[in-house]
């Protein structure tokens, strides 16, 4: 969890205002206070919806429980996490070329690491199919139109037929969707919100 979506957080208290050192202060004692208090507790078992709650949580903290005049060395005394925090200042600065409120870039930088790790999933399927190299090929075609698919193109890298790398394309793409659908509701405590979290996240691109 903290692998996957303490860069959504970090954005947001960036865009908050926040200074890089103070981000990744913040960031790294939300994370170790919401593991120690074990907040997934308190996620309403009814619609509940992990990145909202997730993002509330983050603004509790924030607003109630960071006193700023006791933080010690930098960290705050918070227990270290491997985050790749070198990283988030570059990512973050790529990331404000498109303007956005806290909460839109939260919601922006969740969906990309939300489809980052559906990839990261299919590249390890693939691989242990021992096709992490036509994975490589068609990865660029997973979001594109069906027609602007160069199948010509892929089959030739690949040593494929046109049909069978039509045929390779859209296995790929299928199971994207089914790899997409199944993490986010993970997320989801309603599976029935699916579809409805799916048109939400897909929208933040759109702003």
């Amino acid at each position: 969890m903290c692998r996957t979506y303490w860069f959504p957080l970090y954005a947001y208290v960036r865009r908050r205002g926040h200074t890089k050192e103070d981000a990744e202060d913040l960031v790294q004692a939300f994370f170790s206070r919401f593991l120690a208090k074990n907040y997934l507790e308190g996620l309403s078992a009814e619609r509940g919806r992990f990145r909202a709650f997730l993002l509330a949580a983050l603004k509790h903290f924030l607003a109630n429980e960071w006193d700023k005049s006791q933080r010690q060395k930098r960290g705050g005394g918070a227990a270290h996490l491997p985050l790749d925090w070198p990283t988030a200042d570059t990512q973050f600065q790529l990331a404000t070329s498109v303007e956005l409120n806290p909460e839109q870039a939260f919601d922006r930088e969740w969906a990309l690491a939300l489809l980052a790790r559906v990839v990261e999933r299919l590249h390890a399927e693939c691989a242990a199919q021992d096709q992490a190299r036509m994975f490589e090929v068609l990865k660029p075609f997973l979001t594109v139109g069906k027609s602007a698919i160069p199948y010509p193109q892929a089959a030739a890298q690949l040593g494929f037929s046109e049909s069978a790398a039509r045929s390779a394309v859209h296995r790929l793409r299928r199971r994207y969707r089914e790899v997409l659908r199944a993490e986010i509701a993970q997320t989801l405590s309603d599976p029935a919100n699916v579809a409805e979290e799916m048109q939400a996240l897909f929208s933040a691109f759109a702003r």
